[in-house]
Formats: C-alpha cells, structure tokens, sequence
C-alpha cells in the first residue's frame, strides 16, 4: 500500500464536446486553466463543454505528482473510499460511486434520458460501445450562470393547450391519437401515461420530412410575427434550437417538455427516465457514476428512440416537482440533497478571512473552487486553492477552508453510508 494524504489535489479532464461554449467563455476553459493540467493550453476557438472529476473508466482524474489515476490511488489505499461506502456500493478498482462535473454549454444537448440500472445492464451486456457502463445515472445540475433546459413532461393540460393552437405540431400526430390525447386530461394517471407515451411516440417517429416540412412553416409563421398568445414563452426557443439542428423532431419537443430557466443557486434533480435537454448556460452536475445517454434529438449523435420511448416513466408535472431546495447547515455551507443515496454535493461560499470548517464524512468526496483563493487545511497538512483547484478529500477527514482577500467559493460533492 501506498502512503498518500487524506487530502490530495486531482487532475480533472476535459471534454470538447460540439455542444460547449468556446475559448475563455467557458467556465470549463476558465477552471481547467487552474487546475494544473499537464500541458494545458487554452484554445480560444475551441469548444469546452465538461469538466469531469471523478473515477470514470472512460476518462478517470488523475493525481497530482502521482503517475497513478485516482481509481489506482483510490484501489491501493481503500480507507480514503472506507468501509461503510464499501459495503454499500460497487467500489471494484477504485470505483466512487458519483461522477463530479462542470458544464458550459453554448448550443443545446440533445433530447435525452437515463436508463435505470437493469435497463443499463442490460444496454450495456446489448451494446458495450454505445452503453459504455452497466450504472444508472441519475443527475443533478446545480445552477452557476443563468441557466435554460428543457426538463419532464409539462403537464397534460399544457400539452393539450399546445396541441390546439399549434397546427404544425399538430399535424405531426395521427388525429385518432390526437383525439384520444385532448380526451385524456381528466383520465386517471395511468391511464394518462399510456395516452402520453403513445403521443410521443407518434411525434419521435414521424416521416422526417413531413417533420421538416412542419418546422419549416412553424418557423416561417414565427419570423413574420403570427405567433399566438400561447407561444410568446417558447417563440425565441424554437427559432434557436431550429437554427443549431435544422429540421430536428427535437424541436417539436418544446410543446411538450417544461421550458427551465434557472438563476445561480437554483438546482434541478432528474431521475432515470426523465427526458430533458440543456439548452444554455453553466451548470455543476453531479451524477451517479455512468456516461450512459439515450438520444432521441437535437444531436448529430446515434439516436435511440425505441429505447427512449419505452424507460421513459412519463411523469407530467410542473418543473418545479424537479428542484432541489437546498438546506443551510452552517452560516456559509449550503447542502443539495437528491432522493438518492449516491451524492449529495455542498456549496460553500466562505468570507473573506474566514474558514469555514466541515467535519469527517463517512465518505469520500471531490471538491473544486469556483472563486476566490485560499487554503485547505487538515491535520495532516495544507494545499493553497484557487479557480479551478480540484481536491479529493477522504472518509472521515476534517478539513478547513479559509477564504484570501475574497470570498472562497467551492462544490463539494460526497457519498455516505
């Protein structure tokens, strides 16, 4: 075994996803220029979509001055992960069961869902090159910059207001299905759930070019001003997700899903099988250990629409069902908590001149900052921080964070037992 710290910087890696806002405009670019990255250079015309902390196979943090990732660090000294995590999740080979992020995004992800972890093991036993994992994935986007996605079914009634007073969205949908959909609003829920599963498949798999014919009139009404009252809200969204994927169904998909737009602070939790699709802004993401996506639109990505349709739960509900309220359990640590065992993940905003101190987890954890500079400390030893320091912090493992001559801003995320 080797010796290492409890406390140790980490190497995150970036991914230039189409998708990422570019150059020094990237908070991913801005953090990743502070985080120590071997050989590093900012490339202002490029794209910098995500940072990832974490121990995933396909693109695992490495270690400060170590020649070893984290998942060989973490393999070879198991009590930083310790026990009580252990038992309770897959930590073969240095696994953390929760992957950390930074998002930028500049033009829309794809429509998109998580598979649960049967429907994963199954995808990935099915199709380990495009399901590269056997984990679920549940996430949450934590809100830097103003923030817009699109996020759940909007509820039925909203659908249905849609489905009147837009002819081109309409004309997408078999009218014995449309009928059947307008009638449904005062069904039970199951019953709504299957009338809403059976709509969005008509819309996710209907003639690609009665698709692009439709959203080529949509468009065209909305230029010259003949919007109805009802599309005010998604007019601009339409004609922006139209210009980055001409012609997409994915389009189609703002008359059904709820339109996000979020302010720093503010944070949404989406469970498996709950489409949703980034549309702009920078965001901390926190998720289960797992890359794995199912795509239905707005992608030039392999698309998997028989799939999408079928591990969607089809939950209609304002989006506000989706946020996670935080909690304030110090003066300056703030705790967002998803209905999940996998992660929790902290901000702290410490004072200019103060330290904020957190006592030992049962867990491990990975935190980056995200303003400011200043230290942290424990009791073994200290490491300066600034934009873009990433550290991993083990189980049961007090620490210090003191702020320089401005706040210290950090996300911290965790698994306990």
């Amino acid at each position: 075994m080797s010796t290492i710290e409890p406390v140790f910087r980490i190497i995150p890696t970036t991914q230039n996803y189409d998708w990422g806002k570019k150059g020094s405009d990237s908070k991913v670019a801005q953090f990743a220029s502070g985080a120590g990255i071997p050989g590093y250079t900012l490339n202002e015309s490029a794209p910098y979509a995500e940072l990832w902390m974490g121990t995933h196979v396909k693109s695992p943090s490495g270690v400060a001055d170590k020649k070893q990732n984290l998942a060989e660090i973490l393999t070879m000294n198991p009590s930083l992960i310790g026990d009580n995590v252990s038992r309770r999740f897959d930590t073969t080979n240095g696994n953390l069961p929760f992957l950390f992020k930074v998002l930028a995004i500049g033009k829309a992800l794809s429509i998109q869902t998580h598979p649960d972890k049967k429907t994963s093991e199954k995808l990935h036993a099915e199709q380990p090159n495009v399901y590269t994992d056997p984990n679920h994935k549940p996430e949450m986007a934590l809100a830097l910059t103003d923030f817009k996605a699109l996020c759940g079914f909007m509820p039925i009634p909203k659908i249905a207001e849609y489905v009147r007073t837009v002819p081109e969205f309409n004309a997408l949908i078999d009218p014995s299905v449309v009928a059947e959909f307008l009638n449904c609003t005062h069904s039970s829920e199951p019953e709504q759930k299957a009338v809403l599963k059976k709509f969005f498949s008509e819309l996710m798999t209907a003639d690609i070019t009665k698709i692009a014919t439709q959203l080529q009139i949509l468009v065209a009404r909305y230029q010259s001003g003949g919007q109805k009252h009802v599309e005010e809200g998604i007019k601009d969204l339409v004609l922006t997700l139209n210009e980055q994927y001409p012609g997409d169904v994915g389009v189609f998909c703002v008359f059904m899903l709820n339109y996000v737009r979020m302010t720093p602070g503010q944070a949404i939790f989406l469970g498996a099988g709950e489409p949703h699709a980034y549309v702009q802004g920078d965001i901390m993401e926190c998720m289960a250990n797992s890359d794995n996506v199912i795509r239905a639109g707005l992608t030039p990505k392999p698309k998997d629409i028989p799939n999408l349709v079928s591990v969607l739960t089809y939950m209609a509900s304002e989006w506000d069902e989706h946020m996670v309220k935080p909690v304030d359990i110090t003066p300056h640590t703030r705790k967002y908590d998803p209905p999940i065992p996998d992660f929790t993940v902290l901000h702290v905003n410490t004072p200019k001149g103060e330290t904020e101190s957190h006592g030992a987890i049962q867990g491990p954890s990975i935190a980056i900052v995200t303003e400011g500079s200043g230290r942290v400390s424990w009791s073994g030893g200290a490491l300066d921080l600034q934009a873009g320091s990433t550290i991993f912090v083990g189980a049961e493992t007090k620490i210090d964070i003191t702020a320089g001559d401005s706040n210290l801003v950090v996300y911290r995320a965790y698994v306990t037992a």
